[in-house]
């Protein structure tokens, strides 16, 4: 039973109401990442409220990363991570244990997550059904010790197409799809791509109504120190002005220039939350208030 008295769920319900209208039959992809694929009770919560979603009438996807987890993969195995200027390298054996942890591992525990909570999940990857195929990044142009250097990072890649033909499918039939970063290049090579970016580029396909990006912060900070400095909601036409002024930095700058590019190609809302506060996904999407950024 729940703590809340009758009046306050009441007025929760009444809230959430025109947004469940409005988001009925509409597609949504969440990436999860972070601290939520590393502790269990984290990731139940999140994938409880995906199947939560998908009962009212939505359609959810699930792109998931996995990068710490790789990380100790490749420990345990004896390989050392080898990062240049900042970027991961990938070669074929990096290649290898990153398959096996994403589709082997993560995937495999989120679709029985799904089905614990009352779900039908099934775990793909961009290489089922030509989901995605992608090209070999180029050489980068990396700066150490300010001097510019030529890096190879192996079997990482960029989408080219995205074929959303098994998404349709799949759910039009009641699944939920979990689908893990790897695709494949035109010769049927496995490449790792970025997690948000294949959420991106997922949403991207579809239209789909809203772009989710769970990460282990609040949303945009105007001072990354002070968690009640939160922006709620972003245009488009604002974030390079914000990274000139100091308000975006590290991370979130990428995170927040592919937000740009989903909206900006047919993804009608994209919303950066903390995946570790409780029911955060649904506080944002069904609350007036929401809790993380909007950008639109």
């Amino acid at each position: 039973m729940s703590d809340l008295p009758d009046c306050q769920i009441e007025k929760v319900l009444i809230e959430a109401l025109p947004y469940i209208r409005d988001f009925y039959g509409s597609y949504m992809v969440i990436k999860v990442g972070g601290h939520a694929i590393i502790d269990p009770d984290v990731m139940s919560a999140i994938v409880e409220d995906l199947v939560l979603l998908r009962y009212v009438g939505i359609h959810p996807i699930i792109v998931h990363g996995g990068g710490p987890e790789i990380t100790e993969k490749m420990e345990k195995f004896g390989k050392k991570p080898e990062f240049i200027g900042g970027l991961r390298i990938t070669d074929d054996e990096t290649v290898e244990i990153a398959r096996m942890v994403l589709v082997g591992n993560i995937n495999t525990r989120l679709v029985s997550l799904i089905g614990k909570h009352g779900g039908k999940g099934v775990g793909l990857s961009g290489k089922d059904g030509k989901m995605i195929i992608a090209r070999k990044k180029p050489t980068q142009k990396v700066l150490i010790e300010d001097k510019e250097h030529s890096v190879d990072l192996g079997w990482v890649g960029d989408t080219e197409i995205v074929n959303p033909e098994l998404i349709y499918i799949l759910t039009e039939k009641g699944y939920i799809p979990v689908i893990s970063p790897i695709a494949m290049d035109s010769e049927g090579n496995a490449l790792n791509i970025n997690a948000d970016t294949v959420a991106g580029d997922i949403a991207k396909a579809l239209h789909a109504k809203k772009l989710v990006l769970m990460t282990d912060v609040p949303g945009v900070l105007k001072d990354p120190s002070d968690k009640s400095t939160r922006i709620s909601r972003v245009q488009v036409s604002e974030i390079e002005d914000m990274i000139s002024e100091g308000i975006l930095g590290g991370g979130m700058i990428p995170k927040m220039r592919s937000a740009a590019n989903s909206v900006e190609n047919g993804v009608e809302r994209v919303h950066i939350i903390d995946g570790s506060v409780a029911h955060s996904l649904l506080l944002e999407l069904f609350t007036n208030r929401g809790i993380g950024t909007m950008v639109y």
